[in-house]
Parts: structure tokens; sequence; C-alpha cells
């Protein structure tokens, strides 16, 4: 009786160190958009609102802190030609990301004019249609392995995004940070 008691209580310890996921191991966030997509349907959406982008440093770890949430996700370090992306949404509050070179020349243009003095330029969105779902309310928190190989979790109403060209580029946006951000083209469940 004692022994189950005393892993009752490491587990649970272990399970608040680790936000509620200890025993939890990823899901393959693919094969998840994929079951979804196939029985309930994907959307389009594309990014519209303008965001503030910096040169990265190379080296520079940015943690991704969604208000009222914590911690996101954290990049791997910045390489030469990386810029670090802030979103334009008090909501969240104006988080932040790391976006390789490629990708973000794919996705954004610019500048529209010059740097403030923190060294920011404004940038458009190219509005590249994303596929999306919402992960539905009758399922549970769970985590997976993100692109750029973070763990990332996922809640019940967060979005996860694909890119139509690469499904291995799923990853989770936090549903504020959506609304905010992207303009749905065509809607999620309308299989």
């Amino acid at each position: 009786m004692r022994k189950r008691h005393l892993v009752a209580g490491l587990l649970a310890t272990l399970t608040q160190v680790c936000g509620g996921v200890a025993a939890q191991e990823p899901i393959d966030a693919v094969a998840y958009f994929e079951r979804l997509e196939h029985t309930v349907g994907a959307g389009l959406a594309r990014k519209t609102k303008v965001v503030d982008v910096r040169a990265a440093k190379v080296g520079e770890v940015i943690v991704t802190i969604i208000k009222g949430e914590g911690k996101e996700t954290q990049s791997k370090p910045a390489v030469a030609g990386d810029r670090v992306v802030r979103n334009r949404c008090e909501a969240t509050g104006n988080e932040e990301i790391l976006v390789a070179s490629e990708t973000f020349t794919r996705r954004y243009e610019g500048p529209l004019g010059g740097p403030d003095a923190g060294g920011w330029s404004a940038y458009r969105p190219r509005g590249i249609e994303m596929k999306f779902i919402v992960v539905p309310a009758g399922d549970r928190e769970f985590s997976f392995i993100a692109p750029w190989g973070e763990r990332m979790i996922a809640r019940p109403g967060d979005v996860l995004v694909q890119d139509p060209a690469n499904a291995r580029d799923t990853y989770r946006i936090q549903k504020a940070a959506f609304a905010c951000t992207y303009e749905i083209v065509r809607p999620a469940g309308g299989k």
C-alpha cells in the first residue's frame, strides 16, 4: 500500500513539474492532422496581420511566451540570416518566434519602412494559404514535436496549421494568436 502511494505521489510531482504532460508521449502531429482532415475536414487560412521583424543574433534562442499560458516553444539557436518575428497581438502578449531565413523570405515581404529604435521593422505576410484544423473540444491536451525539434503543447480550441506543400511543416498556433493574425479563406469542418 505504501509503495502505491509513493508511486502516485511521484507521478503527481512529475506531472506538476512537467506542466501536466509527464506521462504523455508526444503524438505524431502529421498523423493527427491527417486523421482530422479526413474525418472533419481541414480549412484554409492565411496570415494577414503586419508583424515586426529584426535580424536574429547568431546563436540567439527565442522562447515564445503566450500571455496567460507561459512558454509555448523554444527555438534552436539562430544562424546567420534568421529573423525574429513579433506578432502584433495584444491578446497573446505580442509573442516572438524565430523564423529561418529561407522560410522568412517565402512568407514575408518588406520592410514597409525603416527600423525603430529597437531595430524592429514592419513586414507584411505574403498571405500563403495554410491548411488548418481546430483541436476538438473533446480531445485532451497533447504534445508533439514541432518541425524545429522542440516539444509543443496543443489544447482544445488551438489550431494546427500545415503547409500544403510540406506536411511535415505542421505546428500549433494558440487560438487567440490565430484569431488575431490569420484570415480564414475556407472554414475547417466543412467536409
